[in-house]
């Protein structure tokens, strides 16, 4: 086990001291200055290899970052250098934006959760590409992810054309791309997973992702990213969808608006999203559910609670063919990610045997 990984109980104390958002800023600061010191950066080590195949893209390992740590991109091959297969960043929007008014993470340590209503806040889509450009995650055989959405200004019925301008942008730096329409912290974002909502949205970036296809020659996997929170006929119409408008791949899930397990605890009842513990059981209700509609070879990515490798395996048991990773980190620690490498790779001999 790394020695620097297995210090970080003691480095979560002092975390967990400051203001939650003031943490999240140090902790990529840290990560940044462990992976410039050549030293520090030996010592972190490579990624745990045990790749997989996933929309015709070679994943190191099956374990990656999900979106929402590094906004804009700035801290990439820090990000990558602690082991993930790979790394996704994002959400970013055509223009900058402050997000919500702070405080807007809360800390929720009996249930090990986070609730956040950050609410897409980042630099824009210039900064966030010069920052991409800048990386050198995907020279050295790294799989990238960048994750777009639509400003808070713009209104829903021109949504579209803030998901074009991202796509457009990120298309030729990015080895996929995810349509995030699930945040609860975007005013009537998530009304875009309803039936014609979804159907224009897809139909749009489908058509134009033909078009950028022929200019870069390549053809860049689209993600669509899920709310947690979708009853059944609602995850019929999007399973129909992504079929139709031939989306390679799904994040299964977001945040969730559910407060049933922590609404007595303390900032149990800020609004926001819930991520964490709580939200493993319902992430993996709702990959089940789609893995029910979906062929069989379909690529869903597991995403939401998980704070061990048992959960990780879990994911994988529901029907995911990779994970994603955040909060779990925050309680948890960078050893949390070849802790689930190991226990996938593992659980993936013992079902083949």
């Amino acid at each position: 086990m790394n020695p620097l990984f297995n210090a970080y109980s003691l480095a979560r104390a002092a975390l967990f001291s400051m203001d939650p958002e003031v943490a999240h800023e140090a902790s990529l600061r840290q990560i940044q200055r462990a992976y410039d010191s050549r030293w520090t950066r030996r010592l972190i080590g490579n990624a745990p290899s045990a790749p997989i195949q996933l929309m015709g893209l070679t994943l190191r390992n099956p374990v990656g970052l999900a979106a929402g740590m590094d906004k804009n991109g700035a801290h990439i091959d820090a990000l990558g250098h602690l082991g993930f297969g790979f790394v996704e960043v994002g959400t970013v929007t055509p223009l900058p934006q402050e997000g919500n008014p702070k405080p807007r993470i809360f800390r929720l340590p009996q249930a090990e959760a986070i609730i956040n209503r950050m609410g897409f806040n980042n630099a824009g889509l210039d900064v966030f590409l010069q920052n991409v450009q800048r990386s050198q995650f995907r020279q050295s055989g790294g799989i990238l992810g960048l994750n777009i959405g639509k400003n808070a200004v713009t209104p829903m019925e021109n949504a579209t054309e803030d998901y074009l301008k991202g796509l457009r942008g990120v298309y030729p730096h990015a080895d996929y791309v995810t349509i995030n329409i699930s945040s609860p912290n975007t005013e009537n974002l998530r009304d875009l997973q309803s039936a014609q909502g979804l159907d224009d949205l897809l139909a749009a970036l489908s058509a134009e992702r033909e078009t950028l296809a022929q200019t870069y020659e390549r053809r860049v996997p689209i993600v669509l990213k899920v709310a947690p929170d979708l009853v059944e006929s609602q995850i019929d119409v999007i399973a129909e969808r992504l079929t139709k408008h031939g989306i390679d791949g799904l994040i299964a899930t977001n945040t969730t608006i559910d407060r049933t397990t922590v609404s007595a605890l303390p900032h149990g009842q800020e609004s926001g999203g819930l991520s964490g513990a709580p939200l493993h059981q319902q992430s993996l209700w709702v990959i089940e559910q789609f893995r029910k509609r979906l062929d069989k070879d379909f690529p869903i990515i597991g995403v939401g609670g998980i704070l061990s490798d048992q959960d990780a395996i879990e994911k994988i048991q529901a029907g995911a063919n990779a994970v994603q990773i955040y909060t779990g980190m925050i309680y948890r620690g960078p050893a949390l990610i070849s802790e689930c490498v190991k226990a996938i790779q593992a659980h993936e001999q013992l079902t083949e045997s």
